[in-house]
């Protein structure tokens, strides 16, 4: 077997593309739907990491090196053959896309970091996960924690892989935002394409996804409802997202995210029309086996066939956890796995816990406005005490 060796690796965000799919899915709903939107985001140390004198200044000069990021012809092309829903004037938007440094403001307190972002939503959307990726490419190599060695990557990988085929499921890799570095990156999507045939079906990663000619994967975040509610209010959220999304893709891209403000919450308003128009749900947090019974509860109630149905599961899988959902839910819904963490960060060091989210939005026509996500799991809400009040209030959650 030829491992893949990076003697002179690359800047740690090697191309444009190399972000989540549904950053670049939403950003051209963005485009099409709320050109004259704002957001605003902030870097939250879930883990409370301590970061070594001269981080910022590593993380600045990082991000200063992505204004030089455009996308290629040959990126181009891969886009407009691979995503046919990418319509032809957004590849020419983003053919002439440039980020901006002055939309990210990153401080360091003593051993704090503080990151964040503002400007058009339609531009600083595509920064949460590079950032969080170049943080992880810096906190480590800063910390000297050294990793395991190229070739017990790839074993470890390998082995994952065959064990997740031994279940008959198929997997896709979700793992940029908290990978240990973009050469790991590299090595796993490696093993995985060699190792998991029948079983790999792609990534997140639109870069990755070119290289190891593979599918790219996703389709919105929470941010998505996060402006809705912002735009129109907390009740209407779900079902104008919903509403919005299938606007911009009829029909495509039908997996969608249940819990911005808890899955009970979203079934309320994943009516018919959408339950049959989607191609199913996405799974972020909460207990996956309850979550999967909510559902084939919710499809057969509609008088759905679950089994027509699919659940993306993405929430902090391992093996152990893959096989318990799969044992559950053999024969009643259609299941499938996307993993993160665990495949491009599972390398010696403790993986990174922190994330980067959409803290205000700022509707064309409206006000800056604070938004929060209420998942199904506290540990997970995002947003001012105040304002997680006022949504559980006014979406009458308990």
């Amino acid at each position: 077997m030829q491992t893949l060796m990076l003697s002179n690796p690359p800047a740690p965000v090697a191309s444009i593309l190399d972000n989540d799919f549904y950053k670049f899915t939403m950003q051209q709903g963005v485009i099409r739907l709320f050109p004259g939107a704002k957001a605003r985001y902030t870097f939250i140390n879930r883990g409370k990491h301590s970061f070594p004198e001269g981080f910022a200044k590593a993380l600045k000069e990082e991000v200063n090196h992505m204004a030089q990021l455009k996308l290629s012809r040959e990126e181009k092309q891969f886009l407009k053959v691979t995503c046919p829903y990418l319509d032809p004037v957004y590849l020419d938007f983003l053919e002439g896309y440039r980020y901006n440094p002055e939309e990210v403001q990153i401080e360091q307190n003593g051993n704090e970091l503080e990151v964040h972002i503002e400007g058009l939503w339609y531009r600083t959307i595509l920064w949460e996960v590079p950032i969080m990726s170049l943080i992880c490419e810096l906190f480590y190599p800063m910390h000297q924690m050294e990793r395991i060695s190229n070739e017990q990557l790839i074993e470890r990988s390998r082995k994952k892989i065959e064990n997740y085929r031994n279940l008959g499921i198929t997997v896709a890799e979700f793992g940029t935002r908290r990978r240990y570095s973009y050469q790991v990156h590299r090595l796993v999507l490696q093993a995985l394409k060699q190792y998991g045939t029948d079983c790999f079906i792609g990534t997140s990663n639109v870069h990755m996804a070119m290289l190891y000619q593979t599918k790219p994967i996703g389709t919105h975040a929470h941010e998505w409802f996060m402006y809705h509610a912002a735009a129109y209010g907390f009740k209407m959220a779900n079902a104008m997202g919903l509403e919005n999304w299938v606007r911009v893709y009829r029909g495509d891209l039908g997996i969608a995210l249940s819990d911005t403000y808890t899955t009970e919450v979203f079934f309320k308003q994943f009516d018919k029309m959408f339950s049959k128009l989607f191609d199913g749900v996405r799974h972020d947090s909460g207990d996956p086996l309850l979550f999967a019974d909510q559902v084939i509860r919710h499809y057969q109630h509609l008088g759905i066939d679950p089994r027509s149905k699919f659940i993306i599961f993405s929430d902090a899988l391992n093996y152990e956890k893959v096989a318990r959902i799969v044992k559950h839910c053999q024969g009643k819904i259609g299941i499938s796995f996307g993993i993160g963490t665990n495949l491009t960060n599972d390398v010696g060091p403790e993986p990174m816990n922190m994330v980067i989210k959409m803290t205000q939005a700022h509707p064309q026509d409206g006000e800056w406005t604070e938004v929060v996500k209420l998942s199904d799991e506290q540990g997970k809400y995002t947003g001012s005490e105040k304002m997680i009040r006022l949504a559980k209030t006014i979406l009458e959650i308990d």
